[in-house]
């Protein structure tokens, strides 16, 4: 039966959380929400469910117009180190892929302008505009399981994001979580397997890996 392997994008393939922690807390200090540790409390959700916490127009317009300038012009897509071989490895092997991202269209498009391989690399690609339910919905992983046509239950999903694990984990997918966001004790209680980076990790290792 078909098997389907299913990434986050950022804290997973691209190393970017920290320049978003810079980001949001310039933001958390220009318009205060009083949200304990906003930059790191909204991280894996959409910038729909972001913006929620604002009231007023012009402040979430004006949010989407810095979002939009930092993403496009100052902004660093690195790959983490190993995580192409991986996933061209999986395809290899039969697995489907896909990116299920909390990130929208446009962002998609200046990632793809920075790193170009990355808009082949997976089979499908799911952002925020597609689904109308946030991580930790899973609506987006099954979103993506059911266009690949496989079921959820024999799908991997790899999040770095507490409610990015959360959702993998509701949509009944075997959980890898990536400690490059979080520390492992807070990423173990929602995961199936902990990794450090991709470096090393091979297919195999997988929990429940075997060749299609």
């Amino acid at each position: 039966m078909k098997r389907a392997a299913l990434f986050d994008l950022d804290g997973v393939i691209v190393d970017t959380e920290e320049l978003y922690t810079v980001f949001w807390d310039g933001i958390e200090h220009r318009y205060p929400t009083g949200i304990p540790d906003f930059a790191h409390a909204i991280k894996g959700t959409s910038i729909g469910s972001i913006l929620a916490n604002y009231e007023s127009e012009d402040v979430k317009a004006d949010i989407l117009r810095r979002l939009h300038h930092y993403e496009s012009c100052e902004m660093d897509y690195e790959v983490y180190p190993g995580v192409i071989d991986f996933i061209t490895s999986l395809k290899e092997q039969g697995v489907a892929t896909a990116i299920v991202t909390s990130s929208a269209d446009d962002k998609m498009e200046c990632l793809f302008r920075s790193q170009p391989a990355l808009r082949t690399l997976v089979d499908i690609i799911i952002t925020s505009n597609m689904i109308t339910r946030s991580k930790p919905d899973p609506e987006g992983y099954l979103l993506a399981a059911s266009r690949l046509g496989c079921e959820p239950e024999r799908s991997w999903v790899f999040e770095d994001s507490l409610q990015g694990l959360e959702a993998g984990r509701r949509a009944g997918a075997t959980v890898v979580g990536l400690a490059t966001t979080n520390p492992r004790p807070r990423v173990e209680p929602l995961a199936d397997m902990v990794i450090d980076g991709w470096e090393g990790f091979t297919p195999s290792m997988l929990p429940g890996f075997s060749k299609p």
